[in-house]
């Protein structure tokens, strides 16, 4: 009786740890390059990202303008 409900909760905890490493989220000035098995899969824009956690990689890519003053 107890084996079996250890069992359920190991699995729920790695469904949640699946999900969690699952979901990203970009910000409106992010965009992110999606590798599938180290080819170039495509590109995603600014919100809500769902990846494959072993099979994709992610890698984000900032848009902000990096401003400076320049000494005439």
């Amino acid at each position: 009786m107890f084996g079996v409900s250890y069992l359920v909760l190991i699995v729920v905890i790695a469904v949640i740890m699946f999900l969690w490493s699952a979901i990203k989220v970009l910000k409106e000035y992010e965009r992110a390059v999606v590798f599938f098995l180290g080819r170039l899969r495509g590109d995603r824009g600014p919100g809500l990202v769902i990846i494959i956690p072993v099979l994709e990689k992610m890698v984000k890519i900032s848009l902000s303008a990096a401003t400076g003053y320049h000494h005439p």
